[in-house]
């Protein structure tokens, strides 16, 4: 007999259907599973077989031929064993046929039955056209997120074969609602002093623009950083089921929707696979796509290796990574907020007290870790020093992250309002339609470009931090040279003529 089951698998952040069809038939007895599985897959008729006769199911003393369609897409993963045994249920007569009729089955199967979550089950779900979808009972709560279909959770093999012949119902499933949890993390009104450092990260919060900071150990950069997300507004509910897809698949524990904006924060002596994304087989995506929608803060990005941050030009341009390899072609979204942390020079007391102890070579080679090209993506560069003691012992304290916020908000809805998510995503059509530059902002960026100070993609860079910067500040639609002045301030060089000194 044959039984074919609904069911998908993961490639990326995407999921991809998947036709199990499983034929019983005269022969000697095997298992063969084809269809381009993976090393996992190939393993499901193990543990297939052990969780039938775990879970007292008779097993089919014949040949059987389990066909993963399409054959010639690859699949991956052990999320295919719940399908793969419920075909197997069905092709030998212990399940009627009507009553998987509509039923997909997403799912890995333990060695005593039992049924295990499996990484990425929000975009598995979301790629199948059925009404009722079953999957292990953690992912219960992370399948509804997508809302199209009828979920039910099971814990064993058993357990569903008993659902699927009648001699049991489905267990309830606890549906409630988890209301977004107010902001909790770090305040802005802790930052003391830092007035350009603060100012730079409400710029970079309201505009989306990429900030990059440089200055001494000690002058308040991580702290900054540590402080975005709760400038930054939640996220909309596209954004915040896009988000979700990544992180479900990454492999992480999703109770709901992910409705702030992320922050991830790698090591920098993370790879370029780790932080782009990729690898050989499972294709998992990268630091850069599980911060989508959010924060990247690379603290210490110096210390990154030179390939790994050129790696991230590609994606600061386009918004998504494509990770080609042999045996596939991947696309993850990757349109994040990058924020950059480093030192002047190796030791870091090049504007300290003490003076700066590297030689001229090491502060040289230093400085050309970031690439012009990387650079050159920075909307704003931030020379930061460390904070004056009045400041630290009896100064008061700044504004409060929920203040700033409201500010960044209504910039925001500015700059949708314009058909522009953000004021870093104009167009050049849409800075000469909403950005116009009076006569005086034109001279001041015409003699920038002819000294050589200023690129072509550097000059659209600071009239969107302009206009970012006339929003916060509620001027008229012209951008008029004091918005200009303040940008190119905002856009410090790197201290790399104190390299060579």
């Amino acid at each position: 007999m044959i039984a074919t089951v609904p069911s998908a698998t993961l490639l990326g952040v995407e999921g991809r259907p998947v036709d199990v069809e499983v034929h019983v038939g005269i022969g000697l007895p095997g298992f063969t599973i084809v269809g381009l599985p993976d090393a996992a897959c190939r393993e499901s008729r193990d543990r297939v077989r052990a969780a039938f006769l775990s879970s007292k199911l008779p097993w089919p003393n014949r040949k059987v031929t389990v066909n993963l369609a399409p054959s010639g897409v690859r699949k991956g993963g052990a999320g295919l064993d719940l399908a793969i045994a419920v075909g197997l249920l069905a092709a030998t007569g212990e399940l009627p046929d009507d009553s998987i009729q509509g039923h997909a089955f997403i799912g890995e199967l333990g060695l005593d039955g039992s049924v295990r979550r499996v990484s990425g089950v929000v975009a598995v779900v979301d790629a199948l056209d059925v009404a009722t979808v079953v999957v292990p009972r953690e992912c219960t709560a992370e399948a509804a997120l997508v809302g199209r279909h009828d979920v039910h959770g099971v814990g064993s093999l058993r357990e569903l074969y008993e659902v699927l012949v009648g001699f049991d119902v489905w267990p309830d499933v606890a549906t409630t609602e988890v209301s977004p949890a107010p902001y909790d993390g770090p305040d802005l009104a802790e930052v003391r002093g830092q007035h350009v450092g603060r100012w730079a990260l409400e710029v970079a919060a309201a505009g989306g623009h990429h900030l990059l900071l440089i200055g001494p150990p000690g002058s308040g950069k991580t702290m900054l950083a540590a402080r975005l997300p709760g400038i930054l507004p939640r996220l909309a509910p596209t954004q915040a089921l896009e988000t979700t897809r990544i992180h479900s698949a990454a492999g992480l524990a999703v109770d709901g929707l992910v409705a702030r904006p992320p922050f991830r924060a790698p090591h920098h002596g993370a790879s370029d696979v780790s932080l782009i994304g990729g690898g050989n087989a499972a294709m998992r995506p990268g630091e850069i796509s599980m911060a989508h929608n959010g924060v990247l803060f690379m603290d210490e990005m110096g210390e990154f290796a030179r390939h790994v941050l050129d790696g991230l030009r590609q994606p600061l341009e386009e918004g998504v990574v494509r990770v080609a390899r042999a045996k596939a072609t991947v696309v993850y979204p990757a349109r994040f907020l990058l924020v950059g942390a480093m030192n002047p020079c190796p030791c870091g007391d090049a504007a300290g007290p003490g003076g700066c102890y590297c030689s001229p070579a090491e502060r040289l080679r230093y400085a050309r870790r970031i690439s012009g090209p990387l650079l050159d993506r920075f909307d704003l560069r931030v020379l930061v020093s460390r904070p004056d003691v009045g400041d630290l012992l009896g100064g008061a304290p700044g504004e409060s992250t929920a203040v700033v916020a409201e500010r960044v908000a209504v910039c925001r809805q500015l700059a949708a309002a314009r058909g522009a998510v953000l004021n870093a995503h104009l167009t050049g059509a849409q800075l000469d339609e909403f950005a116009p530059l009076t006569h005086a902002a034109e001279r001041v960026l015409e003699h920038k470009l002819r000294t050589s100070a200023l690129s072509a993609r550097g000059l659209d860079r600071v009239r969107r931090v302009a206009r970012t910067l006339a929003d916060l500040d509620g001027a008229p639609p012209a951008v008029d040279e004091h918005h200009v002045c303040a940008a190119l301030e905002l856009r410090a060089a790197l201290p790399r003529a104190e390299a060579v000194a």
